[in-house]
């Protein structure tokens, strides 16, 4: 059965970080209907006065961020003494689980232009130990499809794998079609499907969808993808459904309010690092 649009999210101009601009395309009032995508930042920028403030040390826990940087480059520390940069195509994947403080840091560079996913944790892993692993572009398989070039970020296609987390699965390809290209991308019936579109517009099932929008697909095992006159970069998201309960705090989601508020008088009391103190 071949998937459909179910729902379309249009990203919105942001401020996070210390003054860092964006475009937020989901968030907390999307997060049941992207289940278990939480949020998901993009960055699109030429001016380095729009990210170079940067994302100063702050906390994490109960989720993972997974950070994709197409151009530019990000230099992550955090509390377990990990230290690094990614660039160009590469991916950093954070596991903040029991709880984690780091900073990104965005040095000026021709073009930034990437996006941040945060993606649950199951209940039963959200205490679990933090980690850090970037993805760099030697551990990435690049494929070429019938009128498409697939990079399999993380998870597997068609027999391929690349990275794969601990915990949920996730498909995460980033596609790219040239102009007046159609393809027909299969897709895991069982798994929660999504698009972005992060440079260029797109006809998914034959609708027009525009550049910095993300969608929501329909079950199925199958997705067309159209360019237009002009190329297209579209991220396509897939993983298992939680379907559980979500608190969520700032940097924390947990799955019940007195878990976050917890978690936030654990950072008053210095006692929310479980694992690992090394900056």
């Amino acid at each position: 059965m071949k998937r459909t649009i179910a729902a379309e999210i249009v990203g919105r101009v942001a401020i996070d970080g210390a003054g860092v601009k964006l475009t937020r395309v989901l968030g907390a009032q999307t997060m049941h209907t992207f289940d278990p995508i939480l949020m998901l930042d993009s960055f699109d920028s030429t001016n380095p006065e729009d990210y170079i403030k940067s994302f100063p040390m702050h906390p994490h826990r109960g989720i993972e961020t997974i950070s994709y940087v197409y151009k530019g480059k990000m230099t992550h520390k955090d509390s377990l003494g990990n230290s690094d940069t990614i660039q160009d195509g590469e991916v950093q994947w954070m596991t903040a689980g029991s709880g984690i403080l780091h900073e990104e840091i965005l040095p000026p560079c021709e073009r930034m232009l990437g996006v941040q996913l945060w993606l649950n944790l199951p209940q039963k892993d959200k205490m679990s130990a933090p980690a850090y692993r970037s993805i760099k572009n030697t551990e990435i398989p690049e494929l070429e499809l019938e009128s498409a070039r697939l990079r399999l970020l993380a998870g597997e296609y068609e027999g391929t794998k690349g990275f794969c987390g601990k915990y949920l699965p996730l498909d995460y390809y980033d596609l790219w079609l040239e102009p007046h290209k159609t393809q027909i991308l299969p897709t895991k019936s069982e798994y929660f499907a999504m698009l972005f579109l992060l440079q260029g517009d797109a006809y998914i099932d034959g609708k027009l969808v525009r550049e910095k929008t993300a969608v929501r697909l329909t079950n199925g095992d199958s997705i067309s993808l159209a360019s237009t006159d002009k190329f297209a970069q579209i991220l396509y998201i897939a993983s298992i459904p939680l379907q559980e309960s979500i608190a969520w705090g700032g940097p924390i989601v947990m799955n019940t309010n007195e878990e976050v508020n917890r978690a936030f008088d654990e950072l008053q009391s210095n006692t929310f690092l479980k694992e690992g103190i090394a900056y």
